[in-house]
């Protein structure tokens, strides 16, 4: 399970999910490795990023713990224990900013292969706060 969160960005983007960020927290002493953050434009969007990462995933032997706030799809949270994805609508990930509140946390780009660093401003993976605009 080791890089299973590299699967569940990629059916996130399956899905037409906007601006994917995983922030590894390993170093911060918080409750599991990864956040996955993305956000979809609409609820219907919402749930179906969040339906196609429990496929995938589930496929691959590796079912969520949990799952909450599916019905209402304003912020969809999947527990994958080493990783977490936050599903989000555009203004609510907007208004809670994870990446702020996490923003100590060094971002992985999902493209590259075993979460290589992220370039962020200045070449430091964990400083870009730009808004979601």
């Amino acid at each position: 399970m080791s890089h299973s969160w590299v699967r569940a960005v990629e059916a996130a983007i399956e899905k037409k999910a906007e601006r994917p960020v995983v922030l590894d927290l390993r170093e911060l002493g918080s409750i599991t490795d990864y956040f996955i953050v993305c956000h979809g434009r609409n609820t219907r969007q919402v749930q179906a990023i969040a339906d196609r990462i429990e496929e995938v995933l589930k496929s691959a032997g590796v079912p969520p713990n949990h799952i909450e706030g599916y019905d209402a799809a304003e912020w969809i949270l999947m527990d994958f224990v080493d990783f977490v994805v936050h599903v989000f609508l555009e203004e609510t990930r907007n208004y809670y900013s994870l990446e702020k509140l996490w923003s100590d946390a060094p971002r992985l780009d999902p493209a590259a292969p075993a979460g290589i660093p992220g370039p962020g401003p200045a070449g430091n993976p964990a400083s870009d706060t730009r808004p979601i605009l």
